[in-house]
């Protein structure tokens, strides 16, 4: 056995050890696994939300788009602050009104906001939507690691499969508490590694970060620009903006919220966590260094470029180290992906059909439901897939439909009528679907707007007829809000 599976194999098991030890002294109720009993302090909901920012798709995809894209990367930089900001004032009024009526999941809150459980469903729906092809996310980002970092002693589908296992055992178990324990060490590691690769590969390979930045510039004129048509400077806007509104609407970051013990915990991460976004920048380090001295990886081999630099560079041992850092990337918010999901189809789907259902039966079927969902994403990630960017910008259009419901139902009287708000989601959602079956972009759909707007995020598009069916629908359906509450309270 190589050097470097000694480390992938050990930070393997110490997660499966962690993650399982976590729910000694608890009894692990359906509030406890999925929501942590409401106790965790700031220190604990810091340590959580940062997991479930930097995953694979910081680990691989943000070196990756900073190798094959350049200056394009920079939107992960945008939005990773600005949701922050947002958040300052977005979350506290929600943790308050989860917290008052006992909710456990994001679909919960839309449903007691709407007074309407048909609408608590679609919301559900969606999340498990957006939340498999997040975790299909996490699981593929699982076997390029293992399977690089081992020097391919272990498949990448085998990777995927020992890191589902695990993932699904000890979820099943701590829920919650499992991500929150093995999210100390996985913090922890990462933000050791990304730093000293984001330093040392620079200096190591071009003599410091400005040398390396005019090296790349002299032998790729315009690398290191946004180019002036396609991923344009209107594109990366859009996509921050789209982004950002959608940063909160992932299902596990809405119900992560609800673990805090108090709201101040999450003013605390508001300003924390945009100092801590700066380790993007050692990893599109790492991403820029690797331009000139592993030249020539396509399509979704970008993923690559960390660790086709590592392999050159460093001994099998600590390429190890590295490997067992890219693997907890994977398993922290992979493990939060799968209990949110998990009880978005107990809680949310199957309680709707069996009302007569206790908490203690939904817990049940949702940790059921659990290695159900992992074994659905094995599934679709062992099929293929895009690159790991394409597949989480298509993602975030999907869940950034929610938006503008949420921002309804935080202003003191709701305007919105629960018809409008069904039918925006609707609609938003079915434009999202469409443009990515067909692939269309904004140049395709509307050939008459002026260059510069044509490269507007496509995700943008379904937000405006979200918004637009949203303020129609109101209108004509204002004077039914009486009735329909009526009726929605009946059903």
């Amino acid at each position: 056995m190589n050097s470097a599976l000694f480390f992938i194999f050990g930070i393997l098991i110490v997660a499966l050890a962690l993650g399982l030890r976590a729910r000694r002294g608890k009894d692990m109720n359906l509030e406890q696994w999925t929501v942590g009993g409401r106790g965790f302090g700031a220190m604990i909901i810091f340590l959580l939300m940062a997991g479930e920012i930097y995953t694979t798709f910081v680990f691989l995809g943000g070196s990756g788009y900073a190798y094959g894209k350049g200056a394009p990367a920079y939107y992960m930089l945008g939005y990773g602050s600005l949701c922050f900001v947002l958040s300052y004032w977005l979350l506290p009024p929600i943790w308050r009104y989860a917290k008052e009526r006992k909710l456990i999941s994001q679909p919960d809150f839309f449903a007691a906001k709407y007074e309407s459980r048909s609408f608590g469903v679609l919301v559900a729906v969606v999340g498990v939507v957006a939340l498999i092809p997040y975790l299909i996310l996490q699981l593929k980002g699982l076997g390029i690691i293992i399977n690089v970092a081992s020097y391919s002693a272990i498949s990448s589908t085998q990777g995927i499969w020992i890191g589902a296992v695990i993932v699904a055992a000890y979820v099943f178990v701590s829920g919650i508490h499992g991500s929150a324990w093995t999210s100390v060490v996985k913090d922890i590691l990462v933000m050791s590694v990304a730093v000293f690769l984001g330093l040392y590969l620079p200096y190591h390979y071009y003599g410091g970060i400005g040398a390396m930045f005019e090296a790349i510039d002299q032998a790729k004129p315009g690398f290191l620009a946004l180019p002036e048509s396609g991923q344009s400077s209107t594109w990366l806007v859009s996509t921050v903006l789209l982004s950002t509104l959608g940063f909160y609407m992932w299902p596990h970051m809405f119900t992560a919220t609800f673990a805090a013990k108090r709201e101040d915990a999450l003013r605390k991460n508001a300003y924390v966590l945009p100092i801590y976004q700066l380790m993007l920048l050692f990893i599109f380090f790492v991403g820029f260094a690797t331009v000139l001295q592993v030249p020539g990886l396509q399509g979704g081999d970008i993923d690559l470029a960390l660790f086709k630099i590592s392999l050159q560079t460093f001994d099998p041992w600590f390429v190890g180290v590295i490997g067992a850092a890219g693997v907890l990337t994977a398993l922290v918010p992979g493990s939060m992906i799968l209990v949110t999901a998990a009880t978005l189809v107990a809680n949310n789907i199957y309680r709707p059909l069996r009302p007569q259902a206790n908490d203690a039966h939904v817990g049940f079927v949702a940790k059921l439901m659990a290695p159900c969902v992992m074994l659905v994403a094995v599934y679709f990630t062992l099929g293929g897939g895009d690159t790991i960017v394409a597949l989480l910008l298509m993602a975030y259009a999907f869940v950034t439909q929610l938006f503008p419901v949420l921002l309804a139902s935080l202003v003191r009287n709701n305007p919105v009528t629960r018809t409008a708000a069904f039918a925006s989601v609707i609609v938003g959602e079915a434009t999202v679907a469409w443009v990515t079956l067909t692939k269309s972009t904004v140049a395709a759909l509307f050939p008459f707007l002026p260059a510069p707007l044509a490269d507007l995020n496509v995700g943008i598009v379904a937000l405006v007829l979200n918004i637009v069916t949203l303020v129609v629908v109101t209108l004509l359906t204002r004077n039914l809000q009486g009735s329909q509450t009526t009726r929605v309270k009946q059903a």
